[in-house]
């Protein structure tokens, strides 16, 4: 009978294969990630009622993923120089939820004060039907007085439900 000696580096590659089988069998598969749909460009120009002045700039996009609870947005409000104080938007989900942006830091471009980006992958836990962007800003009227106004844009539809 022939007895073969096992050297160390054998048996250390016998025990990694092991391993690595029992690690295949015993892990869960990591979880599929969906698959967003295109990108929507959204646009909202607010502007000061009875003059038209400019007053913020809301662009980017929105885009729905296919598992019908996530969205992303990736968006940009200009602050113009009609407003005061800073302009601001909200995000309203299926007509009822609303949710505070995501803010990630400050650009330029010309003709604004200042320039706010948003970006977020947003996970809703439930069914995204469709959302939808508020602008807020404010100004002084000529007589003094302090006015608001909300302008909303379209409806965003997920064109996966």
């Amino acid at each position: 009978m022939r007895c073969e000696l096992i050297t160390h580096s054998k048996w250390r590659s016998s025990i990694a294969a092991v391993v690595a089988a029992l690690a295949l069998i015993v892990l869960p598969a990591s979880p599929a990630h969906a698959t967003y749909g295109p990108d929507q460009p959204v646009w909202v120009q607010l502007t000061a009622t009875g003059t038209g002045q400019y007053l913020a700039l809301l662009q980017g996009t929105v885009a729905f993923d296919d598992g019908n609870t996530n969205y992303r947005y990736t968006l940009s409000l200009c602050w113009q120089s009609g407003a005061y104080p800073q302009p601001s938007f909200l995000i309203n989900v299926n007509g009822t939820t609303t949710q505070s942006p995501v803010y990630t830091g400050m650009s330029s471009a010309p003709g604004c004060q200042f320039v706010y980006n948003y970006s977020a992958d947003v996970n809703f836990g439930s069914t995204v039907r469709n959302v939808r962007f508020d602008v807020t800003g404010g100004w002084f009227a000529s007589n003094g007085q302090y006015m608001m106004r909300t302008k909303s844009s379209g409806t965003y539809d997920n064109p996966y439900n």
